[in-house]
């Protein structure tokens, strides 16, 4: 009998550390709200609303955040404009934007960046056989030059900028990694870094995304891993996820992924993003706190972040969304109810038992 679904490949991966590690640092984090998670909107963000969340995502703190895809719309290269002429990117901010690994959209793309302080050119390009193939009718060998060459223009147009006193760097996406031969995604990274060739100090942002969540997370995290290891380059790149939440695991699978050796997230608030959308930096980052990592997020007025992004995406949180949902305090059981008062009557004893924080129940 012919299987439903196509099998995915299987990862070697036999010297695996990554299930006994322990996340004890912050990763960098890249909010991509204004480019991914607006996209897949059924309302698109005014350039108001845009602006408006911005500045929401700097009070949040984010130092990284992809502001659009300037070259797809004349709404998103005005955008990139208006934030670098109004003088509004703070100097420990870096803005970046999307872009394909074509001429006239990488010439357009660098015209949108003329004048930014700091900026990352994200250069992305399908490897997985099922794009590469069979929807662009392209080969290996025509990804691994198209790539190249799109990084070379993307140099060329870079030396410019930085010669006008901007500084700026590049990103680079192996679009669905997680559906890609790991050999050929290697080889084309490494091509692409080389190219690049960076500067002293500098670092090439290797995004990692799976596209679609067709894999579980122990075997993205297995990638992960693999790819760290055989990388030729880890002084000169930051490895970085990107992972959607098409089969509901994507705070598992960039979490997983970190204990694999992954030095950067992107996600979005509240995880908009395409189909089932993108990894929820909310989740992902109130975890890690809870572990006590110290992620250098502020997510302490989440009622008024949660306020904001309903309102300007016209997209309702779930009342059941984690740490953010009106409902995630609240018991409806009788026992549920009773043990919950139980616990606060003896909160701190149980604080000096355990070491913190544990009522029953409640998970924070």
């Amino acid at each position: 009998m012919k299987a439903r679904y196509a099998a995915m490949s299987k990862i070697d991966n036999e010297n695996r550390i990554w299930p006994s590690a322990k996340i004890t640092v912050s990763p960098e984090w890249c909010a991509v709200d204004l480019r991914d998670g607006n996209q897949a909107l059924p309302n698109p963000m005014t350039p108001e609303q845009k602006m408006e969340y911005f500045k929401l995502l700097l009070d949040i703190g984010f130092k990284q955040i992809e502001i659009g895809f300037p070259s797809a719309s004349e709404d998103d290269f005005q955008f990139c404009r208006d934030i670098i002429e109004q003088n509004l990117i703070p100097n420990d901010v870096t803005i970046s934007v999307l872009v394909q690994s074509r001429k006239h959209l990488i010439e357009r793309t660098i015209e949108a960046l003329r004048g930014a302080p700091r900026a990352v050119v994200h250069q992305y390009i399908a490897t997985s056989e099922l794009h590469m193939k069979h929807v662009f009718g392209m080969t290996r060998e025509d990804v691994m030059k198209t790539a190249v060459e799109g990084c070379s223009l993307i140099k060329k147009g870079v030396q410019q900028l930085r010669e006008e006193g901007s500084v700026v760097g590049l990103e680079f996406s192996p679009e669905e990694f997680s559906d890609t031969d790991i050999d050929f995604a290697l080889d084309v990274c490494h091509a692409v870094v080389e190219e690049w060739n960076p500067e002293e100090g500098e670092k090439v942002i290797l995004n990692l995304p799976m596209t679609v969540e067709r894999r579980l997370p122990n075997e993205y995290a297995d990638m992960i891993e693999v790819f760290m290891r055989r990388n030729k380059y880890p002084k000169k790149t930051v490895v970085s996820v990107h992972v959607h939440n098409d089969m509901g695991c994507a705070v598992a699978a960039s979490t997983l992924a970190l204990m694999a050796g992954a030095q950067r997230v992107e996600g979005t608030l509240f995880g908009h993003g395409e189909r089932t959308g993108n990894l929820d930096l909310v989740t992902i980052a109130l975890n890690l706190e809870y572990l006590g990592v110290n992620t250098g997020l502020d997510f302490s007025k989440l009622d008024r972040i949660t306020s904001i992004v309903e309102r300007v995406t016209d997209m309702p949180v779930h009342a059941r969304q984690p740490y953010s949902g009106q409902l995630v305090f609240t018991a409806f059981s009788g026992s549920h109810q009773d043990a919950i008062n139980k616990g606060f009557s003896k909160k701190s004893e149980l604080i000096d038992t355990f070491g913190g924080w544990k009522i029953p129940y409640l998970h924070v």
